[in-house]
């Protein structure tokens, strides 16, 4: 069975061929590699490697609520990933935040003359909402360059060609009547509809694209014109006028008339994003190609593929092969979570602010929200091990694990970051090597690097024992911990063996 490929990179952490997870599971239990990531997992060799490197090409799938993500090499998908965005929720925390202000401002500065261009924005300034799925995008390309031999990118310029499906005549008849002919408007209101009849609610396919206003008595091609229909339904209704068709139920009427005429919201988020993250994806130095909605389904139905966002993210563009395996792959799922928030004070329900204002300090006790953390619980209700995403807080006692339950941390007896908790494995297979042992390792200090391993290196070993700055490091990048650093440093050790059994 396929699975996502594993990165790897050479001692000098050189981009290197991605492979598969048993051959990366063989050169880990073979010692000629370790896991310097875990997610996406990425090993990093202990030697320099001599193979050819292949050329790889990124492919992206934007979109409002979830982003496809996918590696391509010649007729394979090397990784996969869906990214699922929160834009929607920055929107609200906007608008429920502009709203609280608005009714703040109006009941105690209700004689104030409005602001009136006083504030200017910047040139091709997008709200919040759209940034935060450009910025998303933004990372996790840049992240997969530093792991793959990334050679181009591939995005789908825009999800629906809304200019495209008012006048067709754009781009001349040629396109109008050629291979992708009906792809945009039929895919922009199946999406626009939900994949669902509008006059009998029928999910069951295949659906028409019925003519609202019939073209017999005066309707057009207009885009706003057409709906989602059934096809016992489209016979049933012919060319009569919805207003006789739908004689007896005047609120779906009502209801129809209003849908059809709004835009639909996720293809205006894409649009209203798409030429940023044309910009910011050319920054990277790599060569982009750009594709259409249209020609990613083309793609996606030559090839015979199932949809989803990772897999329309593999037929975007005209660089999509001819044959592509996708057959057993499993796309990594990532979640954008956020891990602050603008709000300077909370307010109450009224809109007036409550409580201390939030502090400058994202770290505490060497933590920051959004941490991968280890909690060993020794008994009592959420007794054992946990991993999970920690929501940092002022005290310990309010301190959060999100996992599959919350747990609190008056109940965990240790949490380690990802980081340390390998740093301690490696401290006690060195100490097994000079027959001490390992007591105990506190987490008391934060560095960006573990600077003084040589020093407690030269404890384990003897005075004779010189290290200098050769000992294992780690930094962020070891485990993919976004903002904790590493805390370690051992404060005990055994000066001999007597009757204490060996580390394994």
């Amino acid at each position: 069975m396929n699975k996502n490929s594993v990165f790897v990179l050479d001692k000098n952490k050189k981009q290197c061929n991605p492979v598969h997870p048993a051959a990366a599971r063989k050169l880990l239990t073979e010692g000629k590699a370790a896991v310097f990531r875990q997610y996406p997992f990425t090993i990093i060799l202990k030697d320099e490697s001599t193979d050819e490197i292949k050329q790889l090409r990124i492919k992206i799938d934007p979109g409002a609520k979830t982003t496809g993500l996918a590696i391509v090499s010649d007729t394979n998908i090397v990784w996969c990933a869906e990214l699922g965005h929160r834009g929607f929720q920055v929107r609200d925390n906007l608008s429920d935040r502009r709203i609280k202000r608005r009714s703040r401002r109006s009941r105690k500065t209700r004689y104030r003359k409005p602001r009136f261009l006083n504030r200017k924005r910047p040139q091709a300034w997008l709200p919040p909402s759209s940034m935060s799925r450009v910025f998303n995008i933004q990372s996790w390309v840049k992240k997969l360059c530093r792991l793959a031999p990334t050679t181009s990118i591939s995005m789908e310029l825009v999800r629906f060609d809304m200019q495209k499906m008012v006048n067709p005549e754009i781009n001349g008849v040629e396109y109008q009547r050629g291979e992708l002919f009906g792809y945009e408007v039929r895919e922009y209101l199946l999406e626009k509809f939900n994949r669902t009849c509008v006059y009998c609610n029928s999910k069951d396919g295949p659906f028409n694209l019925d003519h609202f206003h019939p073209k017999s008595k005066g309707g057009s091609d207009q885009v706003s014109n057409l709906v989602l229909s059934c096809v016992k339904c489209n016979q049933a209704k012919d060319n009569q006028l919805p207003a006789d068709f739908l004689s007896d139920r005047p609120k779906l009427l009502a209801m129809i008339d209003k849908q059809r005429k709004q835009p639909l919201a996720d293809a205006a988020a894409v649009n209203a994003t798409r030429w940023k993250l044309k910009e910011i994806l050319k920054t990277t130095g790599l060569p982009v190609e750009i594709g259409s909605g249209g020609l990613t389904k083309f793609n996606r139905k030559h090839l015979g593929i199932s949809k989803s966002h990772w897999t329309d993210a593999a037929c975007v563009g005209k660089s999509t092969p001819e044959t592509l395996n996708i057959r057993g792959y499993q796309p990594l799922l990532i979640k954008a979570m956020g891990y602050s928030f603008r709000q300077m004070v909370k307010s109450d329900k009224y809109g007036f602010p409550r409580g201390a204002p939030k502090l400058r300090q994202k770290s505490f006790f060497g933590f920051q929200t959004g941490d991968m953390v280890k909690a060993v619980v020794p008994k009592g209700k959420y007794a054992g091990t946990h991993t999970g995403r920690i929501a940092v807080r002022k005290k310990v006692s309010q301190m959060t694990i999100k996992s599959s339950r919350k747990l609190r941390s008056k109940s965990v007896r240790q949490m380690l970051n990802w980081a340390h908790y390998r740093f301690e494995l490696f401290l006690k297979h060195k100490a097994a090597e000079y027959n001490k042992i390992v007591l105990d390792v506190s987490e008391a200090y934060t560095s960006k690097t573990v600077s003084w391993t040589g020093e407690i290196l030269n404890n384990l070993g003897g005075k004779k024992v010189v290290t200098g700055n050769d000992g294992f490091r780690l930094d962020r990048d070891l485990n993919g911990a976004r903002g904790i650093l590493i805390k370690s440093v051992v404060e005990k050790f055994s000066t001999t063996l007597g009757d204490t059994p060996s580390v394994s």
